[in-house]
């Protein structure tokens, strides 16, 4: 870690879901031990009780722009503006390093080695919830910005071998993607447990697959608790479905503290922080049977297909009965998630930006470089 003291690193974010939790667990932790992060957010503004997350972080700068997400603008029309405002915060920062939680700004043209850590892209997204590839026009022009980021990109990263393999398959980009697993800090079980279901996330996107567990609302005998923005309509949620709507970072924390099951339907998860917080805050898991779930949670859950109301219907009612095994489980999701700390993506993702760093032995810098084509 010494090697890294002192260094500048560029990094983007975005606020709309797991990304931030991500970002911010990493900035801070580089932050804390001497690096110099500029953390630059794309897309809608921070709520107020996620910039409170970074407050008072010494060596972190929070830039916030109102510049597009790539999957928010699929067809490229913000990429010249973004380009600049970048560019002017790369000239007046200097990195040693860019890291990009985004694929498209790795084409604008750096003057230092540059980093892309794949969390999702729309055209797998398509593939798992539609079952076929995107059509249109636009979703043509961002597969291509995505698959032209990947090449550009001195190292890319995914959270999981599932997803590595996928995005590797789907784009070929020519340099192998490297697993580094998402880390959390952990979770203070303070309350205790009570008899409730939880789910929580971007309840809109159809990936979660939350109507699956809404149609089991009227068949189990605890009380299901959304966490999370919907476009669904809370009338036909079934007597025994709470929403909750958006709410605080801490306040899920504390959601998940006292939550028995957490459950996650979803048929598309490149990762799934949202388990991971549950997971640590001691729930046992209910996890839709697909590959990276698997991956993390295989021995630590119960598995459901996904799709299927009536087969997760009687996973959480036979768990809500059995005080043994949902206790057992509890125990065996809370190990596990040891595996996935803030300390080990912390000293996965400085070995990388070590081994990027040894790039600038080129001569590329940002203190030595005229920035005018970029800032153009």
């Amino acid at each position: 870690m010494t090697a890294l003291r002192g260094s500048r690193i560029l990094m983007t974010t975005d606020a709309v879901g797991g990304v931030w939790t991500f970002s911010v667990t990493l900035a801070r932790a580089l932050a804390k031990r001497g690096v110099q992060v500029s953390l630059v957010t794309l897309g809608p503004p921070p709520s107020e009780a996620q910039l409170a997350e970074l407050r008072g972080v010494s060596n972190l700068e929070l830039e916030i722009t109102d510049c597009a997400l790539e999957w928010m603008d699929p067809e490229g029309e913000d990429v010249e503006r973004t380009r600049g405002a970048l560019g002017k915060i790369a000239e007046r920062t200097k990195p040693d390093l860019v890291h990009l939680n985004g694929y498209r700004e790795a084409l604008y043209p750096w003057l230092c080695p540059t980093l892309v850590v794949a969390h999702s892209c729309v055209r797998s997204w398509w593939l798992a919830c539609r079952g076929e590839e995107p059509t249109e026009a636009r979703w043509r022009t961002y597969v291509n910005s995505v698959e032209a980021g990947l090449a550009a990109a001195d190292m890319w990263i995914a959270p999981t071998n599932t997803f590595r393999d996928c995005i590797q398959s789907l784009y070929t980009p020519p340099r192998q993607g490297r697993v580094i697993r998402n880390g959390i800090d952990t979770i203070n079980q303070l309350e205790p447990k009570e008899n409730f279901v939880l789910a929580a996330g971007r309840l809109w996107d159809e990936a979660k697959n939350i109507t699956t567990l809404i149609e089991t609302a009227d068949r189990v005998d605890w009380p299901i608790k959304l966490a999370g923005s919907t476009s669904l309509s809370a009338a036909g949620f079934g007597r025994n479905v709470e929403t909750l709507g958006d709410i605080p970072h801490g306040e899920l924390l504390d959601l998940m503290s006292r939550a028995s099951i957490f459950v996650a339907p979803a048929v598309y998860e490149p990762f799934g922080l949202s388990v991971l917080e549950a997971a640590t805050a001691g729930c046992a898991l209910i996890l839709s049977d697909i590959p990276t779930f698997r991956e993390l949670w295989s021995g630590a859950a119960i598995f459901v297909e996904p799709r299927n109301a009536t087969k997760l219907a009687d996973a959480l009612q036979s768990l809500g009965r059995d005080a043994a095994q949902l206790a057992e489980l509890q125990r065996a999701a809370s190990g596990r998630s040891t595996r996935y700390s803030a300390a080990a993506m912390l000293d996965g993702y400085c070995k990388a930006h070590k081994r990027l760093l040894g790039l600038t032995s080129s001569g590329l810098s940002y203190a030595s470089r005229d920035l005018a084509e970029m800032c153009a």
